[in-house]
Order: structure tokens, then sequence, then C-alpha cells
């Protein structure tokens, strides 16, 4: 509807509202994060003049827009080009720490981000922490062989916190640029092992850890990052919890327009999707295009 010079009132943006709702929810954005973003949009209209040839629809369409861009756009940026150089400067490799649940391809997308820091002329070592799951530290081995970098390996039934620190250790010595420490997938409550990863986390205080969760349908992952974060902060033993700081997400390639789970991890996290997984291959890694991902959302 075209109003006149008139001042918005909640009525009038009810019906542009739900249908954005509706179209989010289509976009595989969580019911109550569709909601919630919808409110907002609400209040932020509320009361303010529209010009005489303005649609209630396109000024809806226009701050919805807005408020996406802004939940996308982390508040702390990561670079971690920038941030490796800071710490080569003070003579220690940067240290990212790969988390999440079972079966998301935690090193298959560990290997990715080595190949990527090896496009950038950085030195690169693996550090197989997932001490837990049989045939883990081959995998990781082969990524290593296959990429041509040095992997820091104990075996398994070691504690990860300790392999972890002394992987750290050994890069220090060799100069390595960046160590990537794969861990166990596990279940959000699975109270040992994420007592054994807010360990390893509080033991060796990574520079990024970096949660892997997919893409796909089904709002699993956001549920998942929830978990991890609620637990990693019950079982902090410093006053500060360390929390996930980045997100990647994998299966990018496989769910056409339905990327409302980046939107919907950002939103419950505060962590930004530093990287999308889009294919099985190393170069498969992409960064995340928030002006393609608000435009897929709002068509």
């Amino acid at each position: 509807s075209i109003a006149g010079n008139n001042v918005l009132e909640k009525s009038d943006l009810q019906p542009a509202l739900k249908a954005l709702k509706d179209r989010l929810m289509t976009k595989n954005v969580a019911e109550e994060i569709a909601e919630k973003l919808c409110e907002s949009v609400a209040a932020s209209l509320e009361g303010k003049k529209l010009g005489s040839f303005t649609r209630i629809s396109s000024t809806v369409q226009t701050a919805m827009e807005e408020a996406l861009l802004r939940i996308l756009t982390p508040r702390r940026s990561i670079d971690i080009l920038r941030d490796v150089q800071a710490a080569k400067e003070r003579g220690k490799p940067y240290v990212v720490v790969f988390v999440g649940v079972n079966g998301v391809g935690k090193s298959t997308n560990l290997a990715k981000v080595a190949y990527w820091l090896l496009q950038h002329n950085l030195s690169v070592m693996m550090a197989a922490c997932d001490t837990f799951r049989s045939g883990a530290v081959e995998q990781l081995r082969t990524h290593a062989r296959r990429l041509q970098i040095p992997i820091f390996e104990k075996g398994y039934e070691k504690d990860p916190a300790v392999v972890a620190k002394e992987a750290i250790q050994e890069a220090t010595r060799n100069k390595s640029d960046v160590v990537l420490v794969d861990t166990a997938g596990r279940m959000q409550d699975n109270e040992p092992l994420m007592r054994a990863l807010s360990k390893l986390i509080n033991l060796n205080k990574p520079d990024l850890v970096l949660f892997v969760g997919e893409a796909l349908v089904g709002n699993d992952a956001v549920d998942q990052l929830n978990k991890f974060n609620q637990k990693l902060a019950d079982l902090s033993t410093v006053p500060t919890a360390r929390l996930i700081d980045g997100i990647l997400l994998t299966k990018f390639d496989t769910i056409d327009d339905k990327v409302g789970a980046a939107l919907s991890m950002v939103y419950i996290s505060g962590s930004p999707v530093m990287f999308v997984g889009c294919g099985q291959s190393y170069t498969d890694l992409k960064k995340l295009n928030v002006k393609s991902i608000v435009k897929t959302l709002l068509k």
C-alpha cells in the first residue's frame, strides 16, 4: 500500500513484516531469529514518517537489509593474515583450534585452511590432537603429506591439551608461522570431552577458536554452536571464559539459496563466519560475501 504523509504504526507494518518473516524462514533462518529481526525492524520504523510515494513494503525491505548487513558484518573483525604477522613479530606461532561435533569435516577443512595459508606464503604445522577417534591421526597425516607440511602427533589416548602444548613448543622452535590444531568431534552434551576441550583452550590460549558446522537445512548447527559456547563458559577455569571466535561453514555449495544458517549462527554467537567450505578439494574455501548473502535472504 502507498501511504500518504502518515506516521507508521505497527499495524501498517505487520503484513510486510509477516511476508518477510516467511521469506527468511524459507531460506533456513531459525524461526525465533526471523521473529526477533522483524521485531527490531518494526521498532526502528514505528513512529517514522513515510514520504508521500513510498511503499511500506519497500521501506520495510530496506530496513531489514540494513539489519541483516549489521548482523553479518562482524563487530570485531578478525584478519587472520594480519594477526599471523603480529604473532610472528612477537616470535610466536599463530594458533588456531578447530572444534565441532562429529562428522562435519573438521580435518578436511583444517587442511583447506592450511592450503589457504600456504598460498599466502606462510609456514604451517598441523597438530593431531584428536587422540580419541581411531583413524583421526592417520587422516590428518594424509592431509599433511599431500600438502607437504609437518605434523605433530603423539598417537592416541594422550591428553589433547598436552599434545597441543608440545606442538606449539615445537612450532616455536621451528619458527612455524601457524599451528592448526585438530580436535576430536564431540557432541555438545558429552561432558568429559567438553571438559577436555575447555582444558585445551584454557591451557594453550589459542589465537583463534574456529567452530566448524554444516550450513545444511535443519538448524542443528545453530543449536550446537550455542551449546558449545554454553559448555565452554560453564567449564571454564578462568574468570572470563574463552568462547568460539569464528565460524567455518561447510557444505555451502549444497544449500542453493538456503543460506539462513550463516545468519542464525552469527546472530546467536556474535562470531563472524570466517570461511565457507564449498566442495571437496583444498581450493574449495571462500570468504563469506556478506552482501550477496543478504541479497539471497531477501530475494
